[in-house]
């Protein structure tokens, strides 16, 4: 009898629209191939006896715990002691395992605004480490955050790199089929332009950084921008001109639903009530968990590097966030996939399957790759997370292949 792929059995599926309890799931050759609830998969063990059909090479039981799809992470610097801007091959792999761990099955390398010269190094490694990428997070792609950035706006963005888009120096970089994503400050001369061609290209347009008015942002939305960047964490609100209140890019992405957002849900950046107030306007279905982490995340507290090490900038680690040393501001966080459900779920009172979704479907939707990451169904990539009750990483699968197992570390009952 042919024997192939794995089978998970005794589990909750988490699926976009509803929990199947007590369920399997089969993986085959990178693909999610059956799942349902366990009775169905006696029946098929029965019709594999009869009818000499493929079994699983590995069944391993899951005795109650969640499988979800792969978490999708669109906004990440750095994990484990690692930065993409490290500009190193290994880095973008160290980093690629480290949010594996953290449930994270496809992930964006996102870059921080630097010199031209450190960027197209990023673009170079960056192909080399897809290739050499069997035990990691999937690289999806790469980020660019700026350096098309507001200095009133830079937050941790270092302000020697910020500048104003230029066809000459960014046309030549769209050609690069690596980059998904790009935040700019729309407000910026020459940033609808940009915009445009970002449109043309498939690759997101978001704003970020910005001082845009509620006008601007609504003229952005037809120039390309679809997404706003890390949703308060350095977004315009209401200001004053004359005496008038004038509203800005937040006021703009809680009233338009074309507008999609993602939060930094590490429980550092963003209060309770701001995490109840977005999930309550904007819902599940248009808003992505992110945790723009640094290469602190999973490390210990402490000293630590925004950025490059070459290049970077110094911040300390205390009480679950990087922040500058005389803390003027936060510089990112260190906190994974798990934890940012976690803190929805237990900080914002998010259900469960919404959680999920706010960390799969809902980005793959946003990047435009629900067609095949995201969901749990057949014929869908086979990327799953496994959590127990307190939502600990059990398994990452990425394409049909573990990558991390946690099962000595956590149990399996919780």
């Amino acid at each position: 009898m042919p024997v192939s792929g794995i089978r998970l059995i005794n589990t909750n599926i988490i699926t976009p629209n509803r929990l199947i309890r007590d369920g399997f799931i089969d993986l085959e050759a990178g693909k999610v191939k059956a799942l349902g609830r366990m009775s169905e998969c006696v029946a098929a063990v029965t019709a594999s006896a009869t009818a000499a059909a493929a079994v699983p090479a590995e069944v391993i039981d899951l005795k109650g715990c969640y499988t979800t799809p792969g978490f999708i992470e669109m906004h990440s610097h750095g994990g484990g002691g690692a930065d993409v801007m490290d500009g190193t091959s290994q880095a973008i792999l160290t980093f690629a395992r480290a949010h594996a761990k953290a449930g994270v099955t496809g992930i964006l390398a996102s870059t921080l605004t630097s010199s031209r010269s450190d960027l197209l190094n990023v673009l170079q490694v960056f192909k080399e480490a897809k290739k050499d990428n069997t035990d990691g997070a999937a690289l999806l792609g790469l980020h660019l955050e700026g350096p098309y950035l507001s200095p009133e706006m830079s937050g941790a963005q270092d302000p020697r790199y910020l500048k104003h888009p230029v066809p000459d120096e960014y046309l030549p970089l769209l050609e690069n089929p690596d980059i998904k994503r790009w935040s700019v400050s729309p407000e910026l001369p020459g940033a609808m332009e940009l915009g445009q061609h970002l449109r043309k290209r498939g690759i997101l347009a978001a704003m970020a950084h910005t001082k845009a008015t509620y006008d601007t942002v609504l003229e952005a939305l037809d120039n390309g921008y679809t997404h706003i960047t890390h949703f308060y964490s350095c977004t315009s609100t209401v200001t004053r001109e004359r005496g008038f209140r004038i509203a800005g890019a937040l006021e703009a992405g809680f009233l338009d639903d074309d507008i999609t957002i993602e939060i930094i849900a590490d429980g550092k950046h963003l209060p309770p009530p701001l995490l109840k107030l977005i999930y309550k306007s904007k819902g599940s279905n248009r808003t992505a968990l992110v945790s723009d982490s640094m290469r602190a995340m999973g490390m210990p507290e402490g000293d630590s590097i925004l950025g490059g090490l070459r290049d970077g900038q110094k911040v300390i680690v205390e009480d679950g966030v990087a922040a500058y040393p005389d803390h003027s501001s936060l510089a990112g966080s260190v906190v994974g996939g798990n934890q940012l459900i976690r803190n929805v779920v237990n900080l914002a009172d998010v259900p469960l399957l919404h959680a999920v979704r706010m960390m799969s479907k809902t980005p793959a939707s946003i990047l435009g790759i629900a067609d095949h990451k995201g969901t749990l169904a057949p014929g869908m990539d086979a990327d799953v997370t496994v959590l127990n009750n307190d939502l600990d990483v059990i398994l990452t699968i990425v394409g049909g292949r573990i990558v991390y197992d946690g099962r000595r570390t956590h149990s399996l009952h919780s």
